[in-house]
């Protein structure tokens, strides 16, 4: 078998088999296959595409590229639950704890912010001790242990996909669905995930920004986890405006915490209260959505999400005072509340704008080397469908430099837009 046979196969639209795309991905993870064949190998799939179970061999063969991580020892049924990323999207500090609260273990490895989407392990290193690198053996027995855990990648996983990942960004091969499927989908197979809820969004702020694009990924990822064995959901949610209030790392995770306190955001509120229902539903704890529903309903109501979102802190060597008073968090040296220019209904908050103009702040990372300052960030006051008065707070900006004030002030007033008559909210979830 040669890498050559495999690219003009490709090329010619021909559907490759297992065994062809075990020897490439292997071939590439050792270095005996070049990243000029690999290169050609993505353009040739961004072209061409390739079959469900052409990506579905492609995940498992990058799964299999390094460290496959077996819970079955550990927990009945192992749930991930994975966003594609977006604006003030900090669902999972909150999901988490209450589906573990619920009484079904649940483990995730995380990872962090680049660009406007920010990262999860970012936000929880806000609290002062917090481990984000476990190793497996910690991992394993947190899990078991505690029935909770959420962490960085410490394990080899997938080399293959950071590998091809690498590439992609750089020969223009990024915005290929298999490619981007079988990359998202391979780590939840290599730190094993039996059972995957895929929160897609779509949007302005989103990877995806059409409902159909998105639909295209979630429909793909469904297949494969289908054809993996692995049972899988996806749910296409909106990301055309900032998810809660809260963008910025300390102050989602403040956002986050009030939930658990039964104090949210509606939106925020209902979406992690809708996640949680399908992970209690794929997990099999509980018997529908509605019973899912009332059981994470319940567990903030009971405070037993807030008591086992302590538990996760103090297991990973964080300052649980910080859970216990969030004034201890630290704080921007300036905070501004910006008015409203005029009155009327909010149309648009535009969530890429305003996910840019965080990291303009320090909130995020133009690069992999940068780091974030934790203290940074918005309140975003007003949602899409919202009447507001002028001179009446649209938004709140935390920052430790007043010229990235300034920039981000007019950034993020530039992404409200008003409207005379009135405009419908946006959905929360599309389907």
């Amino acid at each position: 078998m040669r890498a050559v046979d495999i690219i003009i196969k490709k090329r010619d639209k021909q559907e490759l088999t297992s065994q062809e795309i075990e020897f490439f991905i292997k071939g590439f993870t050792n270095g005996e296959i070049p990243d000029y064949q690999a290169s050609s190998f993505a353009m040739a799939v961004l072209l061409n595409g390739m079959t469900p179970f052409e990506t579905a061999d492609l995940t498992l063969a990058m799964a299999r590229s390094g460290q496959v991580l077996d819970l079955s020892k550990v927990v009945d049924i192992a749930v991930d639950k994975h966003s594609s990323g977006g604006v003030g999207d900090k669902t999972s500090i909150s999901v988490m704890p209450m589906v573990a609260a619920c009484g079904l273990p649940v483990g995730k490895m995380s990872g962090r912010g680049l660009g406007f989407s920010g990262g999860t392990l970012d936000k929880l290193e806000s609290i002062p001790g917090y481990r984000v690198d476990l190793t497996t053996d910690e991992f394993k027995q947190q899990l078991k242990e505690k029935g909770i855990v959420l962490t960085g990648q410490s394990l080899d996983l997938a080399p293959a996909d950071g590998k091809m990942y690498a590439l992609r960004d750089v020969t223009g091969t990024v915005p290929s669905m298999p490619l981007i499927a079988s990359s998202i989908m391979c780590k939840k197979i290599a730190s094993g995930a039996n059972a995957i809820v895929l929160d897609v969004k779509t949007g302005l702020g989103a990877f995806m920004q059409t409902l159909d694009e998105a639909r295209e990924l979630g429909n793909l990822m469904v297949d494969i986890g289908r054809l993996a064995g692995r049972k899988t959901v996806a749910l296409l949610s909106d990301m055309n405006q900032p998810l809660g209030s809260a963008v910025g790392n300390s102050l989602e995770v403040i956002e986050a915490i009030e939930l658990l306190r039964g104090r949210a955001p509606k939106d925020y509120y209902e979406h992690c209260l809708h996640v949680t229902a399908h992970v209690l539903l794929l997990g099999q704890r509980a018997k529908d959505l509605e019973e899912g529903r009332a059981m994470a309903q319940k567990s903030i109501d009971d405070g037993s999400a807030l008591e086992t979102f302590r538990v996760l802190v103090q297991a990973q060597g964080g300052d649980v005072s910080y859970v216990d008073d969030m004034s201890k968090y630290t704080r921007a040296k300036y905070v501004e509340v910006v008015n409203a220019p005029r009155s009327g209904f909010i149309s648009q908050v535009h969530a890429r704008i305003v996910g840019e103009a965080s990291v303009v702040l320090g909130a995020g990372r133009a690069k992999k080397s940068d780091s974030v300052d934790h203290a940074v960030g918005f309140l975003i006051h007003k949602k899409v469908g919202d009447k507001v008065q002028a001179g009446e707070p649209l938004f709140e900006i935390h920052a430790n430099d007043e010229a990235k004030l300034v920039e981000a002030r007019k950034a993020v007033l530039s992404a409200h837009s008003f409207s005379d008559e009135f405009v419908s909210p946006l959905p929360l979830f599309y389907e």
